[in-house]
């Protein structure tokens, strides 16, 4: 098919030779494209949305054929979440709570401390009435002995496959997402666990943990002199071994308890000898428990990267462990048995996975327990071969090998032993009655949840098969062919065809026309489809309303044809006024059009057939989607910028001709008649049409009144526009106050009284911008007397230029403007100060922390410039060098005048452009000279003015000397290995150094000499350091 413009441009190429008055059923019938030809399955890849008879790709592929059950739903069977039969309980993995899953299996498995537990009293009783559990109000465990209890007796008589131990977690305050020391959790939990129990007034519970995991050593310190012992006991709960540098865990328990040497500086005081003696000291086992838990130290400390790693060295050990030498008191049973094996997975002591390998003492079977999945091991043996292939070690050490009853392990980190008894294995531990309740209400609950996702399912599928027999057999009739027809939507279509949403009523309102008919700009969006399909569908989910053959819309086509026939003559048109509009036009025969008008009538004219059009705009768009962007677009454009129609642009405010002739222009009487076609509405003056008197005498006024009010300001505020000097340092006398106004008032108030007529007059004094939020000054005296920020970026609100003005000046400044912020410097002497150090008070006051925030920004931007500008000037006349790095040498009176400096009083600055002399004093002047020198001095712009010699270059802070050698190699054409640089004195040679480092700054003036003049020069100009201890200088 097609593509979809190209069948847009053929149901309406009929609009060129058909007039809107001729048009027919025919034309009708194609503008909404009903005898297109269908689209088949299998030739047609996917949806086209220009024809409304494709019924391809919609949806309709997971329909047709056979479909699986499980494919009409989403839920997954609930007796997989089950507990299967002979099979433990697995614990939910909440993020990074694997290593407490593990120890709450390997606790769970050991009887004895699971029938200690249960003979704990509960609070739970306060919970029971009669015989059960109160329903209406849920058990919460207390006490981590009370989580314990309802945790194992969940896992011991639940039916789920596995349970939430959120509770437990919860209740020990750990953090689920951080993976913690498993070792030390064990030592931690058995000590909290020891001092929980201790507290309860049955034995059989008060010393469980003493009973299944205490036992005890003693450090025992031989002196070699008088053989006398010191015994230091001590309880323990599992043996920390080393396995650094061991193969078999035999190796690591004789390690653990080898003798060590004392001496040097290492000895032992004997008490005895009451002097330091070489000495043994070694660990004796004093006696073991039932349950012997050997921790194999795989985390340790690394001392060159600070940070804990893994050991990931193979281990063996036997099934079958004789504890029976290392004791010191023989005659006992001291063989054990493997009960459990910890498992570490990963290479890194930070991250990883914990599982566990433990034995049912009842049946004599391994388990693997792996969070929520449990693993039966197949003939009651052992099988770690699995978990050691899982992670690559760095070291690829070769897996030893086993012998019957033995493992090797380079991930395992903990290892259980029980004592090897001879009674018969197991015993039958029973759930106490409270707890079993408890278990039975939860089973309910997950037996009625069971029960309900059945059904749930059962409804699914029931739902997808009815829903795959409608779509068979709707799919099939949806064709209208020459039947008779009606149209739905696209989009209701495919969601009908989704099943992962419900299907809704249909809605065809979206797609009507001002006639509430199909708009003939939407059927891109719609499907025309049998009337005996759509009898269904209403039938089934209703809506409306019901677009039938009725539904095409004369009225809009025959408007479509009409706009399209315009805009094709609009083309011609717009060539035709063109060519008129190049043509000379007689006097007294034409019309005015606005200039901006005429630019853009050919828009103006589309623009207005678009609204004539309708919603022309949106036949490209959703029913519901970016079609109602546009309209919002536009409104939000109307509301940015008010848009004139055709020749409003001359209209004055009172709806007559306006005055300027420079936004309009006289055209001919026939491009006129063309241009009002389109704008019939448009305003119409003939060219000998007078312009509004009322603006006329408007204007004369508003002139007189500038040239009258400028002429006045201009005389009583000479000194400001430029004919008396500015404030300087030294103060008129009697005068002992300034004010402040910002520069952009001055230099606007300058425009407007030097051309009264092209400028706006200045009605008020906005001080506003010199103050910060806090309504404080900004600057300090000395800073807007100085060169304090001649050459600063100006990124913040509050920095503008300040001009310094005259209280006689000030005085008409407030008759003749609206001031909304006075700013004043008050001079005043302190006690006994010297009148030539006098303090400077300023009102409002200064605010210390914005002044430094603004200081500091200015800092920062000079550092971190972009695209500044810098001045580089080529230096070709060494006096020229040495007057500007040395004025204090100019003696010579052989100078030109071009080259000789004003004559400054001492100490004269200029505050209003910060000018500076550098700090070095001329000169001395006499009183006379300096009235003299007032009547001389005017206010000077302080933008940096270039002279010859001089270029400017763009550059950045970030950018290296070198980089900026050859900006200058290309404007000066001097290579970069002859230029020598500097500013203010200091000699620039470090090319790999930025500009930032270097102190250049925006504003900032180079000099460049080429060859080596100008260090030669520079070097006799700076001051020598001289010999050490005497002050010579060059």
């Amino acid at each position: 098919m097609a593509p979809r413009l190209q069948l847009e441009k053929a149901a309406w190429r009929w609009a060129e030779t058909v007039r809107p008055e001729e048009v027919s059923q025919e034309h009708i019938e194609t503008a909404y494209r009903i005898w297109l030809e269908p689209c088949i399955r299998g030739v047609c890849r996917r949806n086209c949305k220009g024809n409304p008879n494709c019924l391809v790709g919609i949806g309709e592929h997971i329909w047709l054929g056979e479909i699986d059950e499980n494919s009409f739903h989403n839920i997954d069977d609930p007796n997989c979440e089950r507990r299967k039969k002979n099979s433990f309980v697995g614990l939910t993995n909440l993020g990074a709570t694997c290593y407490v899953n593990t120890f709450l299996q390997v606790w769970f498995l050991n009887l004895e401390l699971r029938q200690a537990l249960y003979l704990c009293p509960s609070t739970c009783n306060d919970h029971t009435m009669g015989d059960g559990v109160q329903e209406e109000k849920d058990y919460e465990p207390q006490t981590i002995c009370e989580h314990l209890q309802y945790l194992f007796a969940l896992l011991q008589n639940s039916n789920r496959r596995y349970i939430d131990p959120s509770g437990f977690v919860k209740a020990l305050g750990l953090d689920t997402g951080q993976q913690q020391d498993a070792q030390e959790f064990s030592k931690l939990f058995m000590s909290l666990l020891e001092d929980t129990l201790s507290k309860q007034k049955n034995p059989d519970v008060r010393n469980i943990v003493q009973q299944q995991f205490c036992g005890e050593y003693a450090y025992v310190t031989v002196c070699n002199h008088c053989g006398r012992e010191s015994k230091l006991l001590s309880k323990f709960y599992e043996l920390e071994l080393n396995i650094q540098g061991h193969k078999q865990l035999t190796d690591c328990i004789s390690e653990f308890l080898k003798e060590e040497k004392l001496e040097g500086d290492n000895r032992y005081f004997c008490e005895n000898c009451q002097s330091k003696q070489n000495a043994t000291r070694k660990i004796r086992l004093l006696s073991l428990p039932c349950t012997l838990n050997l921790q194999l130290m795989r985390f340790v400390f690394d001392r060159q990267t600070g940070h804990k790693k893994k050991l990931n060295t193979y281990i063996g050990f036997s099934e079958s462990l004789d504890m029976e030498p290392y004791v010191e008191h023989k005659g006992g049973s001291y063989v054990y048995e493997l009960s459990a094996v910890l498992i570490h997975r990963g290479v890194s002591a930070y991250s990883g996975h914990y599982i566990a390998h433990v034995k049912d003492p009842q049946s004599g079977e391994w388990y693997k327990f792996n969070d929520e999945d449990i693993e039966k091991m197949e003939g009651k043996k052992l099988q770690l071969g699995i978990e050691e292939d899982l992670e690559p070690s760095k070291s690829q050490t070769r897996k030893p090998k086993c012998g019957k009853g033995t493992h090797c392990s380079r991930n395992a980190y903990m290892l259980v032993y029980r004592l090897q008894t001879h009674e018969k294995p197991g015993m039958a531990v029973q759930v106490p009655a409270f707890l079993q309740e408890l278990v039975d209400r939860d089973n309910s609950k997950f037996e009625e949840w069971c029960i309900e996702m059945a059904e749930m399912r059962k409804q699914s599928v029931d739902k997808g098969k009815a829903k795959h027999e409608e779509v068979k057999e709707l799919y099939q009739r949806l064709p209208a062919g020459a039947e008779p027809y009606e149209f739905v939507s696209l989009e209701w279509l495919q969601k009908w065809l989704d099943e992962s949403t419900p299907t809704k009523p249909i809605d065809n309102h979206a797609c009507l026309c001002s006639h509430d008919k199909l708009h003939p700009d939407k059927i891109s969006i719609m499907k025309r489809i049998s009337e005996y399909a759509a009898d269904i569908f209403y039938s089934r989910y209703g809506g409306g309303p019901r677009l039938t053959v009725k539904a095409l819309c004369k009225e809009c086509v025959v408007e479509r044809c009409r706009v399209l026939r315009l805009k094709n003559q609009l083309n011609e048109d717009y060539k035709t006024v063109n060519n008129l509009l190049k043509a000379a036009v007689k006097s007294n025969d034409g019309f005015w059009v606005g200039k901006s008008s005429l630019r853009s009538w050919r828009q103006l004219a589309l623009e207005q057939l678009d609204e004539q059009d309708g919603d022309a705009e949106q036949s490209n768009g959703k029913m519901n989607g970016s079609s109602f962007n546009k309209d919002e677009s536009k409104e939000e454009r109307k509301d940015d910028e008010e848009e004139l129609n055709f020749n409003e642009d001359i209209l004055c405010p009172h709806g007559e001709l306006c005055i300027s002739e420079n936004e309009r222009r006289v055209v001919s009487q026939e491009a006129w008649s063309k241009l009002q076609q389109y704008f019939p509405k448009a305003p119409e003056f003939p060219s000998y049409k007078e312009c509004c008197s009322q603006c006329k005498v408007w204007s004369s006024l508003n002139t007189f009144r500038n040239r009258l009010g400028s002429a006045s300001q201009g005389t009583t505020l000479a000194l400001l526009l430029g004919g008396g000097p500015a404030p300087c340092c030294q103060w008129k006398p009697g005068t002992d106050v300034l004010y402040i106004v910002s520069q952009f008032f001055v230099d606007e108030w300058r425009k407007f009284v030097r051309k009264p007529t092209r400028s706006t007059p200045v009605s008020s004094v906005g001080n506003s911008a010199l103050l910060c939020p806090h309504e404080g000054l900004m600057f300090t005296f000395a800073s807007m007397t100085k060169e304090d920020s001649k050459h600063v970026l100006r990124p913040a609100v509050f920095f503008c230029s300040v001009a310094l003005i005259w209280p006689s000046e000030w005085q008409m400044i407030q008759k003749l403007f609206v001031v909304d912020h006075v700013i004043k410097i008050t001079r005043t002497s302190v006690g006994d100060a010297s009148p030539s150090e006098p303090q400077y008070i300023s009102e409002p006051k200064l605010c210390p922390d914005c002044r430094e925030g603004l200081l500091c920004q200015q800092q920062r931007d000079l550092r971190e410039y972009t695209q500044a500008t810098i001045y580089v000037h080529k230096v070709v006349d060494n006096k020229k060098v040495m007057k500007d790095s040395a004025p204090e040498l100019n003696v010579s009176s052989s100078e030109t005048e071009e080259d000789k400096d004003e004559a400054k009083p001492d100490g004269e600055k200029d505050p209003d452009f910060n000018q500076s002399n550098g700090g070095t004093k001329r000169q001395k002047t006499s009183h006379q000279n300096y009235i003299a020198y007032q009547k001389q001095v005017i206010r000077r712009s302080m933008r940096h003015r270039k002279v010859r010699g001089e270029k400017a270059l763009l550059v950045s802070a970030n950018q290296t000397l070198k980089e900026l050698k050859i900006q200058i190699m290309h404007a000066f054409s001097v290579a970069p290995f002859d230029q020598n640089l500097s500013i203010d004195g200091k000699i620039l040679n470090d090319d790999c150094a930025t500009l930032g480092t270097l102190g250049v700054i925006p504003e900032s003036v180079i000099l460049l000499k080429g060859g080596l003049e100008l260090m030669v020069i520079l070097l006799l100009l700076s001051p020598s350091a001289g010999i050490k201890g005497v002050c010579l200088h060059a």
